[in-house]
């Protein structure tokens, strides 16, 4: 895979938004649980990080069955962020993950308005061993808040800025690609305070049933995810990293260490790998560790010069 060169030493880490990780490769918010799931399958070391499930002000149930569907290059998902809630992630979760060793913690926060986002924030704050917040400002399988935030520049721009004034720690803002322009939602984003953005979230979506003559998701429309989307979320990447001066997180069908180079090359500092989790649950680390080979293999001895690096 890597041309049987010699491999050279790597430094891994990079830095968003002064917070820094030992490798660029994180693992994307509801495809790692709450993380403590993952305790005795990878080592949290070779990670740069895991976003937790999104937690919201109370706790939720989700969509009804069937909620996750294999497509013909991925999958599609209707989970409709089911969660524990803030405070008993606070209370039954996060001592568990201050004594992993390893563990760096970002936090989803979900809302159905901006009042439930901001107190999701205040009720984490006071949470020690949480390094970023990620504001799930984009999320297409829920009725209320979600992708309503993050397809309007109005309401991405006051949500952004409530949650930032909120916050203690960095605020990245996860993007949705449901829009004309992703470019100008990042440029929002960034005028109201984010730290950073990752995008992208899940394709608006739909499968039916042939036989049936049923949708084959309960909830109608589901999210794409997986190996189908990646040359849009590149595509979408790349117009991002030219729009704004904050960092940009990419995600969107990663499943080998070529494919978290590609995502740099197009401007992203850092990636989330996420439906690679359901078909190999070590694929974070599988990644991450396929990433420092393919570097050592190609001359690269810091990963942080592959950001931006495409040349035409």
């Amino acid at each position: 895979m890597f041309g049987g060169l010699m491999s050279k030493a790597v430094d891994m880490a990079v830095t968003i938004a002064g917070v820094n990780f030992r490798s660029p490769v994180i693992a994307a918010s509801g495809t790692f649980g709450y993380g403590v799931e993952f305790e005795e399958i990878i080592h949290m070391e070779k990670i740069g990080a895991f976003v937790t499930k999104g937690l919201s002000r109370e706790p939720m149930a989700g969509n009804n069955a069937p909620r996750i569907i294999e497509t013909s290059a991925g999958m599609m998902n209707a989970i409709g962020l089911q969660n524990m809630g803030v405070r008993a992630f606070c209370e039954e979760k996060m001592p568990v993950l201050r004594r992993m060793q390893g563990a760096v913690v970002i936090a989803n926060v979900f809302g159905f308005t901006k009042e439930d986002c901001v107190e999701v924030i205040r009720v984490l704050n006071d949470a020690p061993g949480i390094v970023m917040y990620e504001l799930n400002a984009s999320c297409p399988n829920t009725s209320h808040g979600g992708m309503v935030f993050g397809t309007d520049p109005d309401l991405l721009g006051e949500l952004v800025y409530a949650c930032k004034r909120a916050s203690q720690r960095p605020l990245l803002v996860k993007l949705s690609p449901n829009v004309t322009s992703i470019g100008t939602m990042a440029k929002v984003a960034e005028a109201a305070g984010a730290d950073a953005v990752s995008l992208v979230n899940t394709f608006v979506s739909m499968s039916i049933d042939v036989e049936t003559r049923r949708p084959r998701i309960a909830n109608v429309t589901g999210g794409l995810s997986g190996p189908a989307i990646k040359p849009i979320a590149v595509r979408m990447v790349h117009e991002v990293s030219k729009a704004v001066r904050i960092p940009v997180v990419g995600m969107g069908g990663i499943v080998r260490a070529e494919d978290v180079v590609e995502f740099m090359l197009a401007g992203a500092t850092a990636v989330e790998v996420g439906t690679a989790s359901y078909a190999d649950p070590r694929a974070v680390e599988v990644i991450s560790n396929g990433l420092r080979k393919w570097c050592g293999a190609h001359g690269v001895t810091d990963v942080r010069t592959l950001t931006g690096g495409m040349v035409r």
